[in-house]
């Protein structure tokens, strides 16, 4: 799919707060871990930035490391072949070799064939096309753990003490770190986390498991969105809507991660995070006005569906977790739209196989893909669930061969880092998902 090169404009690079991090683990030479360094205490922790390969003729994007060229890799694999290291197995995006074993999908598998035994707990859905990761770094882990903590129990109060051991369970800090190991420090981890332990809260109070109801939620919704895009309207009003910010768990957790957030954004990638989270909203109002009139809709509209109600909004803040921008002109091309909604529909589409079984033990009716397939298909419960194994692993595809065409098509050292953050985003929400066996078991269909 060949787009025109871009030029890069001048950059402009954001605010950077200037918090303590803890460094990445040290590179990993032939599947063996190097011996890791000391720490130093935690008031002098510091970080050395993942190195990002660039073409050997530009230069590094303004706000981030400075590019390195592996000498081993020729022509288009040096651009496109990635990092190595622990946390960096998604961040490549030249197919592999014929025979090498990228993935995790038997090339004999088909939907219909039976497997011998279930899997065990914490194993990937057989057939499902995915790369592995390695283990996030543990310290890192601890510390996002231990900040998101403090942020959603005392700072905004989302998560009440009945609900703690679920929110311990979501392992969110495990999520980010494997989602984003080339962020600087934890306190760009901690971006990425505020603001998905806020769209859960979202989720969860207004449209699901803890009191959420179809009935309203468009109100709720446009409500909480202001905390995100703010109200601009007359002093006599502003008073009043400042403070309905306070009013519930969903809107603090908004205003408090947004306001986080703007503090290393630039404006760009502020008004980029807020289409995507309007997206998002669209896409819960379609589902919910689905379940106030029992409609199943078809497979192709509860795709579309899937394009607004899905992650989309966590991968496209990857360049302001990684410390540098994407340009707004770079972002908005047609080509990095498609790249950036595969990747959200890929993934979105894991969490409905991933979360299958537990949905079928929720009241009520919870729509997925193998629920729609089976209504619409007129499938057996079995067969519609690995056929949307397979439409998974067609959209893996598509993304990873759309994302590759475009680095090789318009080079710019922003756009190949923004295309390999948003690969490995894809990589660590899987590992999440497989290894969070918390929330999720698999079902008996093999």
């Amino acid at each position: 799919m060949p787009v025109p090169g871009v030029p890069l404009p001048p950059p402009r690079p954001p605010a950077r707060a200037a918090g303590p991090g803890v460094p990445p683990p040290p590179p990993v030479d032939g599947g063996a871990q190097a011996v890791r360094p000391p720490l130093p205490g935690p008031p002098s922790l510091s970080v050395t930035p993942v190195p990002v390969p660039v073409p050997p003729d530009a230069a590094a994007p303004d706000g981030g490391p400075e590019g390195v060229v592996p000498p081993s890799l020729p022509g288009r694999e040096r651009l496109l072949g990635g990092p190595s290291g622990l946390g960096t197995a998604g961040l490549r995006l030249v197919p592999p070799a014929r025979g090498a074993a990228r993935c995790e999908e038997p090339a004999a598998y088909e939907a219909g064939a039976a497997r011998e035994g279930a899997p065990a707990a914490g194993d990937p859905v057989p057939g499902l096309y995915h790369h592995p990761v390695p283990e996030p770094d543990p310290l890192r882990v601890e510390e996002v753990g231990r900040r998101i903590r403090a942020w959603a129990v005392d700072e905004v109060r989302a998560v009440p003490p009945e609900w703690e051991d679920q929110f311990d369970g979501f392992s969110v800090g495990r999520y980010m770190v494997a989602c984003h190991p080339d962020a600087p420090t934890i306190d760009h981890l901690m971006i990425a986390t505020r603001l998905m332990v806020a769209e859960n809260a979202v989720d969860d109070c207004y449209c699901e498991d803890h009191g959420g109801s179809p009935i309203g939620l468009g109100s709720r919704l446009l409500l909480a969105h202001t905390a995100l895009d703010p109200l601009h309207t007359t002093p006599e009003y502003e008073g009043e809507w400042a403070a309905s910010l306070q009013s519930d768990a969903p809107r603090r957790a908004y205003r408090s991660a947004m306001d986080y957030f703007l503090r290393q954004s630039t404006a760009s990638q502020a008004d980029r995070f807020r289409h995507d989270m309007a997206r998002l909203h669209m896409g819960y109002l379609a589902e919910a006005a689905w379940a106030q009139t029992g409609h199943v809709p078809e497979v192709w509209e509860y795709l579309a569906m899937r394009q607004f109600n899905n992650f989309r909004p966590c991968p496209t803040i990857t360049d302001t977790v990684g410390g540098y921008e994407l340009p707004a002109d770079l972002h908005a091309q047609p080509a990095m739209q498609r790249v950036i909604a595969l990747a959200g529909n890929a993934t979105t589409i894991v969490n409905d196989l991933y979360s299958y079984t537990k949905e079928l033990k929720s009241p009520g009716t919870h729509l997925n893909l193998p629920v729609v397939l089976a209504r619409r298909e007129n499938l057996s419960e079995r067969d519609a669930y690995l056929k949307a194994v397979e439409v998974h692993n067609g959209l893996m595809r598509a993304f990873e061969a759309e994302a590759a065409a475009l680095a090789a098509a318009c080079p710019a050292p922003s756009v190949v880092r923004f295309l390999r953050g948003v690969a490995v985003w894809v990589d660590g929400n899987h590992y999440w998902h497989r290894s969070n066996t918390y929330r999720y078991t698999l079902p008996d269909f093999w």
